[in-house]
């Protein structure tokens, strides 16, 4: 049987990491979850020392370094066929994976992005944010001669052996831009799957800011011309 790793990184999401664990245990895969306490400040780290599960390895960054730095720091400890990048807040449901898998499971993928955009009931949020994530999209489209929808999704499931062959930089958000420009420059098959998503606004604990918008531009250019 084939398992899953699913990897997330955290950061002060004391009002989110526990339900978002116990939401991935209840998904009826075999698996592991390696969770990445990022110099969490805000009573996280607590919470996640105080787990006792076989299933969960709990790893912890002493400062924050971003998202990119913790997905590095749990790829060591996966030993399952297929990793799942999982982001710590509700805003992505675990009740999706089956389908995500699927492409995978049945040879005809190597990558598999979650879509926000081919369907699935969707949050209505900021304009701006989508018109953002639409514009790196496109530039992500032209720059490598492919057809995503959502480049910026956090579901991103892969290969074990794929992820695990690929220098890895980014320390932050460019993760999503920085794997993206290297899957494309090594020509492995992406698919995409509808994905549900219940989008947060700040007050509600997002992160991601303009300035993460500069990191993904930078890592499209940057790895356009070099690995």
């Amino acid at each position: 049987m084939v398992k899953l790793s699913v990897i997330i990184p955290a950061y002060n999401e004391k009002n989110t990491i526990l339900e978002i664990i116990r939401r991935v245990e209840g998904v009826s895969i075999s698996k592991e979850i390696i969770v990445v306490d990022d110099g969490s400040t805000d009573g996280t780290s607590d919470l996640l020392r105080s787990l006792a599960s076989p299933q969960i390895k709990v790893l912890f960054h002493p400062k924050n370094r971003g998202k990119g730095a913790a997905i590095r720091t749990a790829l060591p400890a996966t030993t399952g066929e297929i990793i799942l990048i999982q982001d710590a807040d509700l805003e992505y449901t675990p009740g999706d994976y089956p389908s995500l898998l699927e492409p995978l499971l049945d040879g005809r993928a190597d990558v598999v992005y979650g879509s926000r955009f081919l369907g699935g009931p969707h949050r209505v949020l900021f304009f701006w944010h989508y018109a953002a994530n639409k514009f790196f999209t496109l530039l992500t489209n032209v720059l490598y001669n492919i057809n995503l929808t959502d480049m910026g999704s956090c579901y991103k499931v892969f290969k074990s052996q794929i992820l695990k062959s690929i220098p890895l930089k980014s320390d932050r958000f460019g993760f999503e831009s920085e794997i993206t420009a290297k899957v494309c420059k090594r020509k492995l098959r992406i698919y995409e799957t509808p994905i549900s998503y219940s989008g947060r606004t700040y007050s509600e604990g997002k992160k991601i800011t303009w300035t993460d918008g500069w990191a993904y531009l930078v890592c499209l250019l940057k790895y356009r011309i070099c690995d």
